[in-house]
């Protein structure tokens, strides 16, 4: 299965959230105007992608999700740390958290969850990749 484009995530982010849905459902949770056709092809190539499958029920065909998101996220993140940090996850990690503005209590939250993991309380799979 390929990677998304923004606007595929877009209506995987829908399917994600909300489960099985018509296109007039999906058009509606979508963040800006899309019209009817656009929605459509991006439809078309998600389920040539293998990334959703459809059903239909009555007269209308209804859409669900077959990717599960957290592999997708995965998937994305490996491909983010080739590009911006030559393969390394810490790399992109530190670069994501060297660009955007945390607060503190977000900076907290990421060193506590670092020593969580450092102290090795988080199950890890053998081998040592995650």
């Amino acid at each position: 299965m390929s990677s998304f484009t923004s606007t595929e995530l877009e209506v995987m982010k829908i399917l994600w959230e909300h489960g099985e849905l018509k296109p007039a459902q999906i058009q509606d949770r979508y963040s800006r105007a899309i019209k009817n056709a656009a929605l459509r092809f991006q439809l078309k190539v998600l389920l040539e992608k293998g990334h959703i499958t459809r059903q239909k029920i009555g007269k209308a065909y209804y859409y669900k999700a077959l990717t599960p998101r957290k592999g997708s996220l995965k998937k994305m993140v490996r491909r983010m740390a080739e590009v911006y940090s030559q393969g390394s996850t810490a790399g992109l990690i530190a670069e994501l958290i060297k660009t955007e503005k945390l607060s503190e209590k977000e900076l907290r939250e990421l060193k506590e969850l670092a020593g969580v993991r450092s102290s090795g309380k988080t199950s890890t799979k053998k081998g040592g990749k995650k």
